[in-house]
Parts: structure tokens; C-alpha cells; sequence
């Protein structure tokens, strides 16, 4: 096992997630880029988005994601939505994109099972000191056919930059939410055992876009630095 601590160059005060995102979430979409996971997303051969009528958002945050599903999916999609943090789900309920949001953990939904298109996760995996309830909760969810797509921050851009995903606080304080180090080879492993079959897997790189947004980020350029999962739940 791979621990932040290890990397970590930052040594800012941490808080758990719950606490974090509560406290992040006036400035949340003015701090993530759509480069590091919706970008990541529409490079995707699959799935056909359009296809797509009953989907479930974990860990749905201010409702990104959701938003941008409900751009490409059938028009009749249902798109159901979780995440631990209560004002993360009234920033989502306010963006109106999803038809339901329920307060709970991502490998505990309460949602119904095999009941869903798709399962999809953004940028909270490296939250999770354990990836297997999440895929397990996820194959739970998805019909025979269905998939889970998962979108995140790569483990060597987390090792690399020794950075935690933290925000700035009211005070004006960099604040560090817990943040946990995955390689790619344990989303394999955690899928692989919950069932899943991989179909597809994108890496996206710093590139001219990323300098454009983060001049700074140049000493990164060409090293990865997020990752999507597409995974199949067989018939």
C-alpha cells in the first residue's frame, strides 16, 4: 500500500471530507477545472452517453457531473444522485440537474439495485481509504450490461506534485482534505473483483491547456495527471 504521507509536500491541516467539502463548496467550481475529469469524459468512446436513461451520481458534489450528463443522455433520463456532505447536495439540488439527491455514503446508497444504465464517480477516489465498496456498491446498482465509469486525479500526478486536493479556506488558510494514493493498479484489482470487466481506460497529460490554466503546473507538462475507468457489468 502506497500512503500520501509519503508524498506529501504540502503538510497542510487536514480535515475529514465531510468538514472539507462543507467548507469548500462556495468556491468549488471556481477551483476545479472541467479539464481534469469533464474534458476526461467526452474523450470516452464509450458508453453512448445517448443511451443512457436511468444513471446514478456518487459522490455527486455540486452536481457538475450530473449537469453534464444531463447534457448528453436521452432525453427522459433519470439521474439519481449521492453524496456524504449536505451542502454539497443543496449546491446540486440548486443546479436542478438531478431528479433525485440522497444524503449518503457512495458504498452505501440506499438506491435500488440493478436498476441503473450507468454508475458514474468523479473526482472522489481519492477520498476512499478502500476502493472495493465503491465498485462492489456500483455493480449493486448497474444492470446486466450497464457500466460504471469512474473519473479521478492518477496516482502518479497525486505522487508527483505532492499535492492533496485542499481548498482555501474563509480565513484565507490552505486547507487539505484526506486524501489517499490508488494506483492503478488497485481500481483493476477492486474491479476486477466486484465483477466488473474493463472496456475502456483514458489517461489525460498537462498539457498546453493545463499551462494555459496553470502557468505554474509547467515543471508537470507530459506527466499524467487524471485517469477514467470504463468498466462493463457482463450479461
Amino acid at each position: 500500500m502506497v500512503h500520501f504521507s509519503d508524498f506529501d509536500s504540502r503538510n497542510y491541516p487536514t480535515v475529514d471530507v465531510r468538514s472539507g467539502y462543507a467548507q469548500w463548496v462556495d468556491s468549488y467550481e471556481q477551483t476545479v477545472e472541467d479539464t481534469m475529469d469533464l474534458a476526461v469524459l467526452d474523450r470516452l468512446a464509450t458508453p453512448d452517453w445517448t443511451e443512457v436513461r436511468r444513471a446514478a451520481d456518487l459522490g455527486c458534489g455540486t452536481g457538475r457531473t450530473g449537469a453534464w450528463l444531463r447534457g448528453r443522455a436521452a432525453p427522459d433520463l433519470v439521474l439519481d444522485g449521492v453524496d456524504l456532505t449536505p451542502e454539497m447536495l443543496a449546491a446540486a439540488k440548486a443546479k436542478g440537474a438531478h431528479d433525485s439527491l440522497t444524503e449518503a455514503d457512495v458504498a452505501d446508497t440506499g438506491l435500488p439495485e440493478g436498476r441503473y444504465d450507468l454508475a458514474v464517480s468523479s473526482l472522489i477516489d481519492e477520498h476512499l481509504a478502500d476502493l472495493g465498496p465503491l465498485y462492489r456498491e456500483a455493480w449493486r446498482l448497474v444492470r446486466p450490461g450497464g457500466r460504471f465509469v469512474l473519473v479521478g486525479l492518477h496516482p502518479y500526478f497525486i505522487m508527483a506534485a505532492g499535492m492533496p486536493t485542499h481548498f482555501t479556506s474563509a480565513a484565507g488558510e490552505d486547507v487539505a482534505i484526506t486524501t489517499h494514493i490508488h494506483l492503478v493498479s488497485d481500481h483493476l484489482g477492486a474491479g476486477l473483483a466486484a465483477g466488473w470487466t474493463l472496456t475502456e481506460m483514458a489517461e489525460a497529460v498537462v498539457d498546453d491547456t493545463w499551462i494555459a490554466l496553470k502557468p505554474k503546473w509547467e515543471k508537470y507538462r507530459s506527466h499524467p495527471v487524471s485517469a477514467a475507468y470504463v468498466w462493463r457489468k457482463q450479461v
